[in-house]
Order: structure tokens, then sequence, then C-alpha cells
């Protein structure tokens, strides 16, 4: 018989890329006691890993529990990128709720249409929270009509929109149910978790399921399975079996050696674990994310939707270049490959894949991001490798038609610069949709586009903006090949032979276009040195000195002045590579160079290509 477990609420934090989510998670910490009086915390706590530290984006989602009036609430904090979609996707099977929280001020943003779809399709309760309310230019009126014309364009029931807003803002550390009420604390916005959120259900008496719906990894346990246990109850030393809905071939049997529940930011070991519950459960190496553990009696595995494929890929190779091996700690291509194979125990929306050569893999992710984020993790571990240009993946439908991964783009600009990036986006493929004014001034344009044709004009865009537009994008979907267009402009700078690069080879190499390197630094035949003004590569000699003679010296090269080169971070190194060239990735630098480096053969190649 199914009983609803009053002492447990499972939540998880939903919303768009920096609207909030981890801050707020934060204060529902403080202010549930998790952390001692005089306890030094650091900001947005949940944010571990170190890119996420630096970047200010949640990238794997996150459990943590508080309690509060003897109600144990489990959290789940979430990315709210669309190249981790994967993540969101998935956690949203161990609760029961959600709460959606959107910016005051920005409003419903593509990726809250995103995550907001997924806990609808599941029929998850809403609770709406309007937040940084404090903001000067905050208008939550509106914000409120958006969320609910998104429920109803969602097709939300009559239930899920009758859903309590609240308005808080998780810097200052309150939350009220009217914008007339004095704010004090998180006080409301945990009343409503323990009202409009459904405590879960299961049948304690029957056979034990969970549904493993994260992976966690920890280099001395390996493998840790989370989920909810959705029936029966499990237990340390219980025998089970592993199965898994879309596997019907896997049927292991597996003994739960250790059992975990989460309190505050920490995982305490348990005995035994009710219907509910979200446990970590370590000691099974071969679990997976969709696995169900089960008893033996009646095994049923538990249906679990599918993740999204990968729309992008990108080869990963042994670094060959001339200077390979001198910065890194992991070169050969055993590391390679144990790594990115590696990879695929917490991050299921990847794909890794041995091509026709053992120095190379191709690695599939969701986006641009999804394997920047994971090239700059190898890096800082002390892997060196190359990676090539960022390509799309096509399929390809019933009457062999090529079709393409679309996304649609949302872009906020001031007024002054939309018709320059619509024509920009228009040359890459990209419809028109819609356009708006936003109460600022600032355009507000949708555009149907090729993935392919965002690929390298985040920078591009930035710099036709100044820096002030924003651009969000979200998949929507494959649609037949929209043709080819260019993607780079402009040509590269490339060294003509190797050395060290001197003033005076810069001096005159600067009048051709913009350099990436300055005085001192290494290079090698083909690598690139910069950005040409004009379409075509030019080979450069920068290591070049002036011959002495008997009025010149040497000296009087230091009165040539040279503009600072152009440092390029791992993103913008990725969108600028072309098909022709690698990006020479170690702990130390980031080297941009022609896939073929002898510049005759690169002419050969080039001649067979064009013929």
């Amino acid at each position: 018989m199914k009983i609803k477990r009053e002492d447990v609420r499972n939540v998880a934090i939903i919303a768009h890329v920096d609207h909030g989510k981890t801050t707020l998670v934060d204060q529902l910490l403080k202010q549930s006691g998790v952390f001692r009086e005089n306890q030094e915390v650091q900001e947005r706590v949940m944010d571990s890993n170190d890119i996420e530290r630096e970047r200010g984006i949640t990238i794997l989602s996150k459990n943590t529990a508080v309690h509060y009036k003897g109600t144990k609430i489990n959290i789940i904090d979430t990315p709210g990128h669309a190249d981790f979609g994967g993540e969101v996707e998935r956690v949203l099977k161990m609760v029961d709720g959600v709460i959606l929280l959107v910016d005051a001020f920005e409003g419903a943003m593509p990726q809250t249409k995103f995550v907001l779809k997924k806990a609808l399709e599941l029929d998850l309760h809403v609770i709406v929270c309007i937040n940084k309310i404090d903001r000067p230019e905050a208008r939550p009126d509106e914000v409120i009509d958006e969320v609910l014309e998104l429920l109803m364009d969602l097709e939300a029931s009559d239930e899920q929109l009758d859903c309590p807003f609240l308005y808080a803002s998780a810097k200052a550390g309150h939350a009220v149910l009217n914008l007339g009420d004095t704010p004090e604390n998180m006080e409301p916005l945990f009343e409503t978790i323990l009202k409009y959120i459904p405590a879960p259900e299961g049948d304690p008496e029957a056979d034990t399921q969970v549904l493993i719906s994260t992976i966690d990894y920890n280099e001395y346990v390996g493998r840790i399975g989370v989920g909810k246990v959705e029936n029966g109850t499990i237990s340390v030393n219980q025998e089970v079996l592993l199965l898994n809905h879309h596997d019907i071939n896997k049927r292991l049997k597996v003994k739960i050696s250790k059992l975990y529940e989460f309190d505050g930011l920490n995982k305490v070991e348990v005995k035994q674990a009710s219907v509910g519950s979200i446990v970590a459960i370590s000691g099974i190496a071969d679990i997976h994310i969709g696995d169900t553990l089960c008893s033996g009696e009646n095994p049923e595995a538990i249906p679990f939707q599918k993740i999204s494929e990968p729309t992008i890929a990108m080869n990963f190779l042994v670094n060959d270049s001339p200077l390979a091996g001198q910065e890194g700690k992991y070169i050969t291509s055993r590391h390679l490959r144990d790594r990115l194979y590696r990879e695929l125990n917490t991050d299921v929306s990847l794909r890794v894949e041995d091509t026709d050569t053992t120095e190379c893999f191709k690695v599939s992710g969701r986006g641009e991001l999804h394997l920047s984020v994971l090239i700059e993790n190898m890096r800082r571990e002390g892997y060196e490798f190359a990676v090539s240009k960022p390509e799309v993946l096509y399929h390809f439908d019933e009457r062999n038609r090529k079709l393409e991964p679309m996304e649609i783009a949302y872009v906020d600009v001031p007024e002054e610069f939309s018709g320059t990036i619509i024509q920009k986006l228009s040359e890459r493929k990209g419809e028109l949709q819609g356009m708006s004014t936003a109460s600022d001034g600032s355009v507000r344009l949708e555009f149907h586009i090729p993935s392919r044709g965002l690929i390298g004009f985040r920078g591009e865009f930035l710099t036709s903006t100044k820096g002030t537009g924003v651009i969000n994008t979200i998949f929507d979907g494959y649609s037949p090949y929209k043709g080819d267009f260019q993607y780079r402009k402009q040509g590269s700078l490339i060294a003509f032979e190797a050395g060290e690069a001197v003033t005076y080879g810069l001096f005159s190499a600067q009048e051709r276009g913009a350099l990436f390197i300055g005085p001192g630094e290494r290079v090698y035949s083909g690598m690139v040195i910069g950005q040409n003004g004009k379409a075509e590569d030019i080979e450069l000699n920068v290591c070049k000195t002036k011959h002495l003679t008997n009025t010149r010296s040497s000296s009087s090269d230091e009165a040539l002045k040279l503009t600072p080169p152009r440092i390029l971070s791992l993103e913008q190194a990725i969108e600028f590579i072309d098909r022709d060239e690698l990006l020479e990735v170690t702990p130390k630098s980031l080297r941009i160079r022609k896939r073929i480096l002898d510049p005759r053969e690169r002419k050969r190649a080039s001649f067979r290509t064009q013929g």
C-alpha cells in the first residue's frame, strides 16, 4: 500500500543561468542552522568545482539537505546552461516539486522555458520565486505575467497554473509572499515548500526499488550512485539486482556495501533508508545513470528518459608538435584515452569514440561550453593534447536528406547594434523570427539558426556589441541542411621557422594583422602567431634579427614599439581555429597551429582539396 512520507520533501531549484540558484541554496543552508554561528562560509558554497567558482556557473547538479520544523528537505541545485541540460533532465526524477527561480528584471529567459518544460512533463509541482527583488530596475508584476504566459504556452495543468508566487532576495536572505510584506528571512519559502511540495509516496512494504539519477565519482571509493528510494527499503549488506530499463540484458547481482544520506553539505553513513529518501550508494563498480537497484523477488526496472543526444564533436589528438611533451605530465595516447573514458563515469551527455588511429579520439557533447569545460579540467590535471575545430553532428532522414541541429538564439542588444547583429546572423543562415523592445530600450531578437552558425560567433558578437550584448541559445531539434557559409573571413599569420620570437621580427609582422604572441616566446614552423587582416594565410619569419652594421647597434631595437599581443582564452582559441588547424593544449600554454606543419605539404594538401 502506498503511503506519503510526511517528514521528507524532495525539491530541485531550476532557473536560467545566473538567476541566483546557488546563492539561494546558500541562504537555505545558513538559515536552517547547517553552519555554526561563527563559521566562515564562502559564497556559493555549492559550486565546489574550481571552474564553477571562477566562471560563476553551476556545471554539476549537487545534493544537499536541510531540516525545518522536523521535516528533512532534500535540495538539488541544478545547472542553468543549455550545455548541461543532461544534468537537469535526470535529477528531476528524484524530486516531487521544483522552485522556479526567475530574475525580477530579466524575467523568463530561454533556459527558464527549457527547465520548466522538463518539470511540467514530469508532472512536478512548481513554486515560482521572483528573485533579486531588491534590484533598482526590478519589475516583478510584469515578470509574473511573463511566467504565467510561459506556463500557459507549455500547456501546464490547472493545478500547475495555480502555483504560489514568492518574492525574494537570495543575496539579502529573505523572501515574502506579498510585495508589501516586511522582509525578514527565508521562513515564507520554507513554509511554502512544506505546504505545496507533495511528500514522496511509495510502498514501504514492497520490494526495494531505487532509481539511480546521478553518478558521483571519488578516487578512493570509485563510482557513487545517487538516487531516490521509490519503494521498499534499502539496507547495508543487502543483496540486490542491478537492472536498466533501456538495456534488457543488464542483470547483475550486487551487494550494498555503504549507504549514505545527505545532511547539509555532508554525506552521512546510514544503515537503512526508506521510501522517499535520497541516498548515495558506493561499492558497485558497474553502476550507471538510469539503473534500478531492486530486490531479487520481483525485479522491475523503473522507466527512465533517454538523455538528449550530443550535437557537436571535436577530435582530441595526441600532441605531436615540435614542443610536445615539455609542459604536460600526461602526454601519451593511453593517458588521453583513459582520461576521456573516465569522464564518461560522471558525464552522461558526453560520448567518446575510438577512431581508425590510436592517436585520435572523437568526443561529442552538448555544445562548445560543455567540451571547453572538459578541456580546461584536463589541462589543470596536467594533460597535454591537441583538439580540432568543433563540428556539428549531422543526421540523415529516411529519404537520405542531410539534417543539422538547430538552435533558437535570443539576443539582447542595445538598439544601435541590432542592425549589425541581424546582418551577421543572417550571413550564418540565421532567420529572424521575432523582435521586441524591452523597457530599458534594448532590443530582443529571436533567431532560428543552425548550431554550426553559432560556432565561433560569441567572440565576434561581443566585439560587435562592445561587450554589451547577451546571447542565449536553446537546442531546437533537427532541420534540413541550410547550405554552406564561410566561418572565418580572415586568414592566419603563420611562423615560417622554429626559434624564439624577437621584437624586430614581430614589429614587421604586426603590420599584417593582430599578433597572438610577444617577444621571447618559442615558435615553430606551422604555428599560428596571429590573425591576418585579409582572407589569406601568410607565412612570416618572426625570429628574424636585424643584420648588424658598423653604424647600427642591436640596442636600437628597443625603440621599436610593439602593440600588446591579443592573448586568447581557451574559448576564444577554440572559436578562432579553422578546419585545417589544431589547438595545442598544455597545462601552461595554448598554441594554435596548422594541422600540417610543413609548408610544402600544406600547399599540396590545399591543391588536392580545391581540385
